[in-house]
């Protein structure tokens, strides 16, 4: 636990842990008095709870008077460590890792909450014509990305996992509950949308249990769900984008309330050969690292779980089919940095393209 004159001084605004964590992670919470004048309004403290969980540090924000804080931000905590035991594909103990052992041939009855999840997964599949899709743990396999060692695949063997690999051969039954693997070696994995769930389910219960109207949970610097607004602040909390190619140096603030916000991008997460540089974030579709005009896609969205997950398909997608998703999903928003060669920005100065956003919603950085 931290007072906000604590946090401010462990510098949000650095990758410290960022390796660690899914994602390539570019979100960060901003402390206020850093965004204003000295003196401009009362100091503001914050109480911080955090604890490691799915490879990073997950973050509750509280206000001081918020009645039982410890307990409530233990619950959430505590809710975002089951959640990561339930999911994990690296626990062969897991239930996620158990229906990958055993729902082909199915049909096979699950957890609830891994059903919820595999449905709205699904459904982020079919909207984003594929650029999403958590049935890809063979070719993530094949790349080196789940233990390693890093690697790039021969033909063969990339088809062969992109044969047994896709949401079409996951088949769902809302009824049972059930999921059915129609084809054999096909691996889930929910890296790309697991820690925006966890987020959901933490707000879920802190509210239930415990009345929570004002937190930001943040999972690594990647996810979070602002809940309300921080104290004597009602325009929401503030959030910094780190820039993709210096983490020191945020490209913009974005104002957070009742809404969530993910990140993704290679920054961190690749490796290189031939002179070629491979990022963790596979297209679906052919198998391969995207191949994209991004340097990093922050995606704003009424749920963590659908910010994370459209994250990971907007840096797939690139920015043209951004647009036209934005344009048929006004409820979505987007914040795109673009790579040097794909714009008249540089490193130094990179361009931003946003959508959906108002001026009251964010601000670029000077």
């Amino acid at each position: 636990m931290s007072d906000g004159a604590h946090w401010s001084r462990r510098n949000f605004l650095s990758a410290r842990g960022l390796g660690a964590s899914a994602g390539g992670a570019l979100g960060v919470l901003i402390p206020e008095r850093a965004a204003k004048p000295a003196g401009s309004e009362k100091a503001r403290l914050e109480v911080c709870y955090a604890r490691r969980a799915m490879a990073c540090e997950f973050n509750v924000f509280l206000p001081p008077t918020t009645p039982e804080g410890m307990a409530a931000a233990d619950a959430a905590l505590d809710e975002i460590q089951e959640i990561e035991a339930l999911l994990t594909v690296y626990s062969t103990g897991s239930l996620m890792s158990y229906v990958n052992q055993n729902a082909y041939p199915g049909p096979l009855r699950t957890d609830a909450r891994i059903f919820q999840l595999l449905q709205r997964a699904a459904e982020l599949t079919a909207i984003t014509e594929g650029a999403f899709d958590i049935a890809a743990g063979a070719l993530v396999k094949a790349w080196g990305f789940h233990t390693g060692p890093r690697r790039v695949p021969d033909e063969a063997e990339l088809q062969e996992a992109l044969a047994r690999s896709g949401m079409r051969h996951v088949e769902l039954d809302a009824v049972n509950q059930t999921v059915r693997y129609r084809a054999e070696g096909l691996e889930i994995n929910l890296g790309a949308i697991g820690k925006g769930y966890a987020i959901d389910r933490a707000i879920q219960r802190m509210g239930k249990e415990y009345g929570v109207g004002s937190t930001l949970v943040q999972g690594g610097l990647s996810s979070m769900y602002a809940l309300g607004a921080p104290s004597e602040d009602e325009e929401g909390w503030l959030v910094g984008i780190q820039s993709p190619f210096d983490p020191t140096r945020p490209v913009a603030t974005v104002r957070l309330r009742d809404r969530a916000l993910g990140t993704s991008a290679t920054n961190r997460q690749y490796f290189e050969t031939a002179g070629r540089r491979c990022g963790h974030i596979l297209d679906p579709r052919t198998g391969r690292p995207a191949q994209t005009d991004l340097a990093s896609a922050t995606v704003l969205a009424a749920d963590a779980a659908t910010a994370d997950g459209l994250s990971t398909a907007f840096y797939v997608m690139g920015l043209d089919k951004v647009r036209g998703f934005c344009h048929n999903h006004p409820d979505i928003a987007a914040l795109l940095v673009l790579q040097p060669g794909h714009s008249n920005g540089t490193p130094a100065s990179p361009q931003v393209v946003t959508f959906n956003l108002t001026k009251k919603d964010f601000q670029l950085a000077g």
